[in-house]
């Protein structure tokens, strides 16, 4: 597999580019291979849970995290576009509150690597859009938290008009002031 491992502005969140073979029939592509990860990436994460979600233009989901079996997430998506997010909430990082976003749509094939210690969420920017991602760790939801999607600590530049649709748990996100952190 051939897999190019490109640097945000926060180095351990990596964008992923699998090499796409296409033609006329359509295309083809390994969208995961544990060598060519742990190549690009210098992780060796094992992932034990896969998700898929389904939404609908200007959902945003996230900012989410767990605090205690933090997951490493290998996200993409399938179909439509979204505007993808990890924010460090490592203490100790030189990162720390600092955010970087990712346009992923079934048409770049992108993934996002976003490693355990960050909060994570994406927002719709298409009628719906499909998302998966791999886990490091498995749902474990006393344990997950959410941090405000829109803080004004961290700034976040959604790219939306107005309002987003949000779930009650991100509705109720805390903001970076007050809210549990990794070590």
């Amino acid at each position: 597999m051939q897999l190019t491992a490109i640097a945000t502005a926060i180095p351990d969140v990596l964008i992923l580019e699998p090499k796409v073979f296409g033609d006329e029939r359509g295309f083809f592509f390994e969208s995961f291979n544990a060598k060519a990860f742990a190549q690009a990436t210098g992780c060796q994460s094992q992932f034990v849970q896969d998700n898929h979600s389904k939404s609908a233009k200007n959902v945003l989901r996230g900012l989410h995290y767990q605090i205690q079996n933090p997951q490493g997430k290998l996200v993409r998506v399938v179909q439509g576009e979204v505007f993808d997010v990890a924010v460090d909430l490592r203490k100790g990082s030189k990162f720390f509150g600092q955010w970087v976003g990712v346009h992923l749509s079934g048409e770049n094939k992108k993934q996002l690597w976003v490693p355990e210690g960050f909060a994570h969420g994406f927002v719709v920017l298409s009628d719906s859009a499909e998302f998966l991602y791999k886990t490091t760790d498995y749902y474990a939801p006393e344990y997950e938290r959410s941090l405000l999607w829109s803080d004004p600590a961290i700034g976040i530049e959604w790219p939306i008009d107005g309002e987003p649709k949000l779930a009650a748990k991100d509705v109720a996100g805390k903001l970076l002031a007050d809210a549990d952190l990794f070590a």
